[in-house]
């Protein structure tokens, strides 16, 4: 594998620090963003969501140069505070946040959003939405010349999308959250970005039903005729972080190949 490379601007991230959180493997839109942000030259610190994780995620921060690697997995207590303090302590400041999680339980995500229990709602927006919230309150004192956080929707949070379910639901939860707290914390310096790709054959989607169908109407009817990469999102995302973007904020950024507008 190889870095992604931008030798025209390769110091455009140097002295900034990212926490990235949500590799699961090298298929991970956090590890197209990752990539990325490594190329402009920012110093990354991953974390990994478990043991059996970690042998997957490992090989790769490794080759992104993260001398900072810990395990997070958002709903057990007190993790996500011990990344946050040991950034802290190591660091003492953070410029990049990006938050690429989500998860509801597969008796939510597969049934009608109408017929959904309280648990597997909850469950859904606790790691889909809040952990979010979370993260972006304990970066925002890191920040200290401000900074930019990130995190992942996806287009069913204002359209209908078959099998998207409740997740839309949880997605529409998170870009509020965004605009929300883009205007909280905008003042310091601080932009906020929900980045909305189109359909990609990562770990997390293959919990969708009928998954490949949905790719194949992506591929057919977006403007670009062409499906989205993770290296796609990295580099816009990425754009987005640097100083030349620092008066966009609060919306949801499309990299799609334009399906959002079609019908």
């Amino acid at each position: 594998m190889t870095i992604l490379a931008f030798p025209e601007t390769k110091v455009g991230l140097t002295g900034r620090k990212g926490l990235i959180v949500g590799i699961a493997n090298d298929q991970s839109i956090a590890w197209g963003c990752a990539k990325a942000f490594r190329a402009l030259g920012a110093e990354l610190a991953v974390t990994y969501l478990n043991d059996c994780a970690k042998g997957f995620v490992e090989p790769l921060a490794r080759e992104l140069d993260a001398l900072i690697f810990m395990p997070l997995d958002v709903s057990v207590e007190g993790q996500t505070e011990q990344v946050f303090e040991r950034i802290e302590k190591e660091w003492g400041q953070l410029d990049i946040l990006l938050h690429s999680i989500a998860f509801s339980p597969k008796e939510a995500l597969h049934g009608r959003v109408i017929d959904v229990g309280r648990d597997g709602f909850l469950k859904t927006l606790e790691i889909s939405c809040w952990s979010f919230m979370r993260m972006a309150h304990l970066a925002e004192p890191l920040m200290k010349n401000g900074g930019t956080m990130f995190t992942m929707t996806y287009y069913g949070s204002r359209m209908v999308v078959e099998n998207y379910n409740v997740m839309g639901v949880a997605k529409a939860a998170l870009e509020a959250a965004v605009r929300y707290i883009a205007a909280e914390v905008g003042p310091k310096g601080i932009r906020v970005h929900a980045i909305s790709p189109g359909p990609l054959a990562t770990r997390a989607a293959s919990g969708i039903p009928e998954f490949d169908e949905l790719l194949d109407k992506a591929q057919s009817k977006a403007p670009a005729r062409s499906l989205v990469s993770i290296d796609d999102v990295g580099a816009a995302t990425a754009f987005l972080a640097l100083d030349g973007a620092k008066l966009i904020t609060g919306g949801v950024t499309y990299i799609d190949g334009g399906y959002h507008i079609i019908d």
